[in-house]
């Protein structure tokens, strides 16, 4: 199988550690679809030209997952500023906006579809500007999308049409929202709907059923990246067995797994201090 995420870098900078890591959903998902065991896994988006850049990219080249058709500018990685609670939840306090992918939005050409083609799907995320290419990349290959907790109706319009299997994080939302949620997703046209649900696991939708996935308990040193892990491990299980139950287990596994190191896949550099 082979995956192509599309969409956004950054590094987390802990201050509390004084050191930073390269994240972003995008080639979080990437580099966990690619350790989970895609034979082939890419990412396209846009680096900046600092040393936080480099960073992502030599990460990147450690974990085999190419990036050959991104695009540089000069500027600055995005770079937002966390801090851990004594329980390890990560919680996000700052982010620069002068960084490059506040700057510009990545705009696909007929080469790059053409290269998304060959491979099985594509991931990519609300954190990415990539709403206004769903329509031909949905031509060219089977998208998953992490809407985080963006659920308002008019982004579902926009979004869900060309979404296959589509990602949510709803633990604030009740029972009868979560079924509200998934039957619209549904009906503008994904096919897999899945909401996690903090503390409380996961509730996926597929063919008419409803699957209800614990967690599996942890020591948690960090959780950032434990959602995009989750998303990767289910990703890679489903597609190669389309086993919900099993896919599901697998993704939980690997979330928990992920709670119990610092960062989203490891790599810690120091971080400068201002």
């Amino acid at each position: 199988m082979k995956l192509i995420s599309v969409g956004d870098n950054v590094v987390d900078c802990y201050e509390d550690q004084g050191m930073y890591y390269p994240g972003g959903n995008c080639v979080n998902v990437a580099v966990y679809c690619k350790r989970y065991g895609f034979k082939e896994c890419a990412y396209i988006g846009v680096f900046g030209t600092d040393e936080k850049a480099e960073h992502i990219k030599w990460a990147l080249k450690q974990e085999g997952v190419t990036f050959e058709r991104s695009r540089h500018m000069v500027g600055i990685s995005g770079q937002p500023r966390v801090r851990l609670t004594p329980d390890g939840d990560r919680v996000f306090v700052h982010s620069p906006k002068n960084t490059v992918q506040h700057l510009v939005r990545l705009r696909l050409t007929q080469e790059d579809l053409d290269y998304i083609a060959g491979f099985d799907l594509c991931h990519t995320s609300c954190y990415s500007g990539i709403e206004p290419e769903l329509p031909a990349l949905a031509e060219h290959c089977r998208v998953s999308f992490d809407f985080s907790t963006r659920t308002e109706l008019d982004y579902l319009e926009r979004v869900c049409p060309y979404v296959n299997i589509a990602f949510f994080s709803g633990s604030h939302l009740s029972q009868e929202k979560l079924n509200a949620l998934i039957t619209k997703a549904h009906e503008l046209g994904t096919e897999v709907v899945g909401v996690t649900l903090g503390g409380e696991g996961a509730l996926f939708s597929w063919q008419g059923k409803r699957y209800r996935q614990g967690i599996v308990p942890v020591e948690v040193v960090d959780t950032m990246g434990a959602g995009d892990s989750f998303i990767a491990g289910f990703l890679t299980h489903f597609l190669a067995t389309r086993d919900m139950e099993g896919a599901l287990a697998k993704a939980a596994e690997h979330a928990a797994e992920t709670c119990k190191t610092y960062g989203a896949f490891g790599y810690p550099k120091e971080l400068e201090q201002n």
